[in-house]
C-alpha cells in the first residue's frame, strides 16, 4: 500500500478476527473477537468463526485508529508551506503509517490572515473526501508574544473584526484553535466556540483567574502541556496547574522523550488518565526524506531524533502516534490500553466527537492492525485501506 488511498472495502461484510482487541476506552484487552465492518461502519462484535463465506481477515492485535489533533506535515510535506489538497493528501498517507486514522492538519502561525488558505484547503479535502482528514488545527497566531517557542515572533499578534468574522463562520469538519487567553479576552473565546471551534490555550502566559474566565467562556483545553506555557508554581498554578487540575478538561502532549520528561508524562497520565490526548507536532520529516526545513525563517534541523534549530528551540516533533503510544508504555509506565486510550477515545471526546475513537458498532471504522509488539501492519478510515499490506489477502 506505501500509504497511498486503496480501494473502499464497501458492499460486502467485511470481518477482521483479533487475537488481541483493545477497544479505546481504556478497558482491558479482550481476546478472539471478530469485528464486523459494512459500508465503512463497524456493524457488530462478535466471535471468530461466525463470518461464513465473508472475507475475513485474522491480525494479532486491533485497535481503534489513532486521532492526531496536531501534525503539521508528514512525507516532506508540510502544511504552512503549502496549504493545498494535495499536501493534506500526502500528509495523511504518510501519517496513517503510524496508525494514524484521522488528522487534524495544523497551520501554525503565519503573517497576516494567511490561515485562510488553510481553510480553503480543509474544506476542499473534506468535499474531495480525502481520507483521514477530520478537520483543521489553527495554532496560532493569537498567541502570546512572551511564549513564541518556534512560532514566527513578528507575526504572532491579537484578533481584529475581519478574523472574527472570518473565524465565526463554521469551521471546515472539526476545528481546534490554539490561542493565548490572557491576549484575546473571554469574549473572543465564547465568540469562537459558539461558532464551533473547540478552543485550546497554548503558547500562553496565562495566569489561574485569567484561565477560570476562558474556561467558563468555553476554553477546553491546552496545547502541548508543559510546553511554550505558565508553569506550575506555589502561588500561581499557571496552564499546567490549570490541566492537571481540571479547570481545562483537555490537554495534548508531545510524548517523544524531548518535549517532556518521563516524569512529567507518567505526572500527566496519572493526573488525568481520561483526558490526555497524545499528539505528534509532526513536521515533514515524519515519514520523509528531508532532514531540515524553515519555520518563519529559521532553519530547523533533525539531530538524533530531535527537530531544533540552531539555538536549540524546538521545533515540531519527529514523531508518529505508534511511537507516542509506545512511549507512553515504556516511559511513563502504563498499560498498553491507557496509551492507546489517549490516542483514540480522549482525542475524540475532546473534539466532542462520538462517531471515531472506539471499535463499537456504529462507530466509523477506523482501525489499525498491530503487531504483538505495537507495531503498525495497516491502517484502515472509514473501511479504506490507507497504509500498509495487512489488507492486501481482502481485496
Amino acid at each position: 500500500m506505501g500509504g497511498n488511498r486503496g480501494k473502499a472495502m464497501t458492499g460486502q461484510d467485511i470481518i477482521i478476527e483479533a487475537e488481541r482487541l483493545y477497544d479505546g476506552t481504556g478497558a482491558a484487552p479482550r481476546h478472539d473477537v471478530a469485528v464486523h465492518l459494512r459500508d465503512g461502519r463497524i456493524v457488530a462484535l462478535g466471535s471468530p468463526g461466525d463470518g461464513g463465506a465473508r472475507p475475513v481477515l485474522r491480525v494479532p492485535v486491533l485497535a481503534p485508529g489513532f486521532v492526531d489533533l496536531q501534525i503539521n506535515g508528514a512525507a516532506d510535506a508540510q502544511f504552512n508551506d503549502a496549504p493545498d489538497v494535495a499536501t493534506l493528501r500526502t500528509m495523511a498517507a504518510g501519517a496513517a503509517r503510524g496508525g494514524t486514522s484521522w488528522l487534524l492538519p495544523t497551520f501554525i502561525t503565519a503573517p497576516g490572515r494567511a490561515y485562510a488558505s488553510a481553510l480553503d484547503a480543509t474544506r476542499d479535502a473534506i468535499a474531495q473526501e480525502v481520507p483521514g482528514i477530520l478537520g483543521l488545527h489553527l495554532e496560532g497566531p493569537f498567541l502570546s508574544p512572551r511564549r513564541p517557542g518556534i512560532h514566527p515572533a513578528d507575526a504572532i499578534r491579537r484578533p481584529d473584526a475581519e478574523d472574527l468574522a472570518r473565524l465565526c463562520q463554521a469551521p471546515p469538519g472539526a476545528g481546534l484553535i490554539t490561542l493565548a487567553p490572557e491576549e484575546v479576552g473571554p469574549e473572543v473565546v465564547s465568540r469562537l466556540a459558539k461558532a464551533g471551534w473547540t478552543v485550546f490555550a497554548g503558547h500562553s502566559e496565562a495566569g489561574f483567574d485569567t484561565l477560570r474566565g476562558a474556561a467558563e467562556a468555553g476554553l477546553s483545553g491546552a496545547t502541548h502541556l508543559y510546553n511554550a506555557m505558565s508553569q506550575m508554581t506555589p502561588r500561581e498554578p499557571g496552564l499546567v496547574g490549570a490541566a492537571l487540575g481540571g479547570l481545562v478538561r483537555h490537554a495534548g502532549i508531545i510524548a517523544d522523550g524531548h518535549h517532556v520528561h518521563p516524569a512529567n508524562l507518567s505526572l500527566a497520565a496519572r493526573t488525568m488518565p481520561d483526558r490526555l490526548c497524545l499528539v505528534t507536532d509532526a513536521m515533514l520529516t515524519l515519514e520523509g526524506t528531508r532532514d531540515s526545513f524553515e519555520i518563519g525563517g529559521k532553519r530547523v534541523f533533525l539531530r538524533a531524533g530531535r527537530l531544533v534549530d540552531d539555538a536549540g528551540t524546538l521545533g515540531g516533533a519527529h514523531l508518529s502516534m505508534i511511537e507516542a503510544v509506545r512511549n507512553m508504555i515504556d516511559l511513563a509506565g502504563l498499560r498498553p490500553e491507557e496509551a492507546i486510550r489517549m490516542a483514540t477515545d480522549t482525542p475524540a471526546r475532546a473534539l466532542g466527537r462520538d462517531d471515531i475513537g472506539r471499535i463499537a458498532p456504529g462507530r466509523r471504522a477506523g482501525l489499525v492492525v498491530l503487531s504483538r509488539d505495537l507495531e503498525v501492519l495497516g491502517t484502515l478510515t472509514d473501511g479504506t485501506p490507507v497504509s500498509g499490506g495487512a489488507f492486501e489477502g481482502l481485496r
